[in-house]
């Protein structure tokens, strides 16, 4: 006897809205359990979403371009007896390799959509509006905070008892950015001129995938709103690198091997413990700094897709074995588009490695609301001057880059000393 199923979107995290960028199925497909059904997109990575149950497609409720969210119907299904016995399909060949995104991500908006009359307008001059206490859903307010729009500015909302809606703040970026005010950050910055590369020879066009572009706009964003500081040193690492061999010799073949950037994760928690203000946030207000007792750290990886940053949580709590094993599984899932969304939420702070790569220093920009972040270049040995005479050193270099609001010049000179002192000699991270 058959049933009907309802597939849903299910817990993704705590993410609002999700773009259906590819849909697999069709009516009357039969799918078996965990075979992909649609590839979502997030503005951090793309994932497959699986069918909970196997079956006969009977209806498909999404299509490419989509928003859903979690519980958002996406195909009904039959399952029975003779469907269960029924050999299940293979699965279309491609979820790894995720499709062109969609345009229109929330937040991208300023173009008003054309079939929506246009909201009152509001004044984009920088009024003074003390005690203008504005009227919004904590959605919108989210979306203001995205794009730098001080909703106080926006005294005419067009919804129900002048509640200010998505468009208002839309149509209040649009103005400003058309009068070259300073309302949202960085709006008075004369943009780059529109250049025809096509005078100069033969060229080709090709979208950002959706990461890289909201990276870029994050990014953007926290570039024009923190005043930044990187400061470059380096630390020998002979003897870490010493007891790191001795560790992974000990290790069976196939077992996952201990990295350095293992031990640069428990430093760097080590250091954070000691100097608390890394540890921070900084309130949306500029009033409050809001101190972490968890240490999560990201860890930048390099995808087809762009830069993501998955999230190792309890680094503290964690041994190196179980470090390790975690990080090759969510550097894996990164790069074949298949982390979650609570996968890349809640760090505290994210190191940017380019050790596999090369360079000598660089500076990363803080993964706001973090207010620092690390980064490491490929190690070298290099001549050290050792009181009389020189000797060879495996230097390491590290660049912390820190929000100057929150952390001054000199404890971000003894922040590094700290995780100097860590990684120099790693048995002081038993004290």
């Amino acid at each position: 006897m058959s049933s009907v199923i309802e597939i849903k979107v299910p817990d993704v995290g705590n993410v609002p809205e999700i773009d259906i960028v590819e849909v697999l199925i069709k009516p009357g497909d039969v799918v078996a359990v965990e075979q992909t059904l649609a590839v979502m997109e997030t503005d951090k990575a793309t994932m497959d979403l699986p069918s909970s149950a196997a079956g006969t497609i009977k209806t498909v409720h999404i299509k490419p371009g989509d928003k859903v969210s979690e519980g958002t119907l996406i195909a009904t299904l039959e399952a029975g007896e003779a469907v269960a016995a029924a050999p299940a399909e293979p699965a279309p060949a491609a979820a790894p390799v995720p499709v062109e995104p969609t345009p229109a991500p929330v937040a991208e908006a300023p173009k008003a959509e054309p079939t929506k009359p246009a909201p009152a307008p509001a004044a984009p001059v920088a009024t003074s509006n003390e005690g203008f206490k504005a009227h919004a859903t904590p959605s919108v307010r989210l979306f203001a905070r995205e794009l730098g729009v001080d909703l106080s500015k926006i005294q005419n909302g067009s919804g129900r008892k002048g509640r200010i809606l998505q468009d208002d703040v839309k149509n209040f970026v649009k103005q400003v950015m058309a009068s070259g005010g300073s309302s949202v950050s960085g709006a008075g910055i004369p943009s780059i001129p529109a250049v025809d590369f096509t005078q100069f020879g033969e060229i080709e066009e090709k979208p950002l995938s959706k990461i890289k572009r909201l990276t870029g706009q994050n990014l953007t964003r926290v570039w024009l709103n923190l005043p930044l500081v990187t400061y470059h040193d380096e630390v020998a690492i002979d003897a870490m690198e010493e007891f790191r061999k001795s560790v992974n010799a000990g290790l069976a073949k196939d077992a996952v091997k201990v990295t350095g950037l293992i031990f640069i994760m428990k430093a760097l928690v080590a250091a954070m413990q000691k100097y608390p203000s890394f540890n921070s946030s900084l309130s949306p207000d500029g009033e409050k700094l809001i101190f972490k007792h968890y240490f999560h750290i990201g860890i930048a990886v390099d995808t087809p897709n762009g830069l993501v940053v998955p999230v190792i949580r309890d680094v503290d709590k964690k041994g190196i074995f179980q470090l390790s094993n975690e990080l090759a599984e969510k550097s894996e899932l990164a790069r074949t588009g298949k982390l979650k969304p609570a996968d890349m939420q809640g760090g505290c702070m994210t190191i940017s490695s380019l050790g596999g790569i090369g360079g000598t220093a660089f500076t990363p920009i803080v993964n706001a609301p973090e207010v620092a972040i690390l980064g490491v270049t490929r190690s070298k040995m290099q001549p050290v001057w050792n009181g009389s005479g020189f000797e060879p050193k495996l230097m390491l270099p590290l660049d912390i880059t820190y929000d100057h609001r929150v952390i001054d010049g000199a404890e971000g000179a003894r922040f590094m000393e700290a995780l100097k002192s860590y990684l120099g000699d790693i048995r002081r991270l038993l004290l």
